[in-house]
């Protein structure tokens, strides 16, 4: 009977994976345009959970220094070559990630309200919710032309 359920189980997980189609837009990027957004989406997600740290604390001052390089002056790190290759919509919602990041420091330091920055840092993180929820990375191959490393080419040692 074990077995019969284990076996059950195991087609009704299968089914439903099967119906759970990723239907987020894809983001065609190079394997260094890809390295870009993930950097970047890591260092909100770890300048976020320092935050929450010094939240825990009630540190205002080092959760204004953690906002404040998660801001705008992050932003403007080389996404130039990004912009032509985003979608407006996937780009609009990181800025408003890095403007809230400004106004949660902003706030952090005139209030020194934790339980304000902890509501702002909980609708901030809708944007990350639904970026995540929209859109998945693919990376682009490198085209046919382009050559690839071959051990038994002459130029290789």
């Amino acid at each position: 009977m074990k077995n019969i359920f284990a076996i059950a189980l195991i087609f009704v997980t299968a089914a439903a994976t099967a119906d759970d189609i990723d239907k987020r837009q894809v983001l065609h990027l190079t394997e260094l345009q890809r390295d870009h957004v993930l950097t970047e989406m890591r260092a909100l997600l770890s300048g976020t959970q320092k935050i929450l740290e010094a939240l825990y604390k009630e540190d205002m001052t080092a959760i204004a220094a953690h906002a404040r390089s998660l801001g705008m002056g992050m932003a403007h790190k080389g996404e130039d070559h990004l912009k032509s290759v985003l979608p407006r919509e996937f780009m609009q919602l990181g800025m408003s990630v890095h403007k809230a990041f400004d106004e949660i420091a902003a706030d952090a330091e005139a209030l020194k309200d934790s339980r304000y920055t902890l509501r702002q840092l909980s609708e901030s993180m809708k944007n990350c919710v639904a970026c995540h929820e929209s859109y998945q990375i693919h990376v682009e191959k490198p085209s046919a032309t382009r050559r690839t490393y071959s051990p038994d080419h002459p130029h290789h040692h």
